[in-house]
């Protein structure tokens, strides 16, 4: 599936969250042999894990462990392509549980920590501009979540956690690419829950996957996709690809 998107729409780089396998072994072969040489990969067998796979080179691969919990959530490089250069970080945020009470629900206390945390990572970095991208889960806006209302008690769009999320973008400097392309007013999701059997129909998604980037980087975007019909793949994810297009 993540090849034929590949052949599909030829993005120059791929960012993965949940890869759920150790680094050695995450199928570095089959990207390498359609195109996707260049790879910054941070696993964990059975969970989370992120991965970036580029057809860029990519330098100052690192990571940092959010909360000191040893999970593999988060992972970032330069990739230079001409004279421009750009620092990538890619999250997978903690879902944070069923229960929005820090009391009660050891994952939610964490996410809220590890939210805390992100509010020290700059937009800019030695003056090389940044993109943020990946599972969030969080769902900031009215128009990111099927009924504002009937979520504001549930886990990603509770007030406390779309609060957090807009303090971390502000703290940051950071720009949500997404909703700068596409109007706030527009009902807008990217998650479909497995529990949904008519999913399409039903369409009670939420917006958990997003694009932030350094302010400056916001004039260079060109289109911003949101592959909808990915959800009805065979085998789906219950999030689909989102894919940001620049000119520099």
């Amino acid at each position: 599936m993540v090849e034929e998107f590949l052949h599909n729409h030829k993005v120059d780089v791929l960012c993965l969250q949940e890869t759920k396998c150790p680094n050695d072994q995450f199928p570095e072969a089959a990207f390498n042999d359609i195109g996707y040489s260049h790879h910054a990969i941070h696993g964990q067998k059975g969970y989370h894990g992120v991965a970036i796979l580029s057809r860029l080179p990519l330098q100052e691969i690192a990571s940092t462990d959010y909360c000191n919990k040893g999970d593999t959530r988060h992972i970032e490089c330069v990739v230079s392509s001409g004279s421009t250069r750009l620092r990538i970080h890619n999250f997978y945020v903690p879902a944070g549980g069923d229960e929005a009470n820090v009391e009660k629900n050891p994952k939610f206390a964490h996410k809220l920590e590890f939210l805390e945390e992100m509010k020290n990572l700059s937009a800019t970095h030695d003056d090389t501009p940044s993109i943020l991208v990946g599972d969030l889960n969080i769902a900031p806006l009215e128009t990111d979540v099927w009924s504002h209302k009937q979520l504001l008690k549930v886990v990603s769009h509770t007030p406390v956690e779309t609060e957090g999320l807009k303090a971390v973008m502000d703290a940051g400097g950071w720009a949500d690419l997404v909703r700068h392309h596409i109007p706030p007013e527009e009902k807008l999701f990217t998650w479909w829950s497995y529990r949904s059997k008519d999913w399409s129909n039903a369409d009670k998604g939420r917006r958990l996957d997003h694009i932030w980037s350094s302010p400056e980087l916001a004039g260079s975007l060109t289109n911003i996709d949101v592959l909808r019909e990915a959800r009805g793949w065979e085998k789906p994810s219950d999030h689909v690809p989102v894919i940001a297009e620049f000119k520099f």
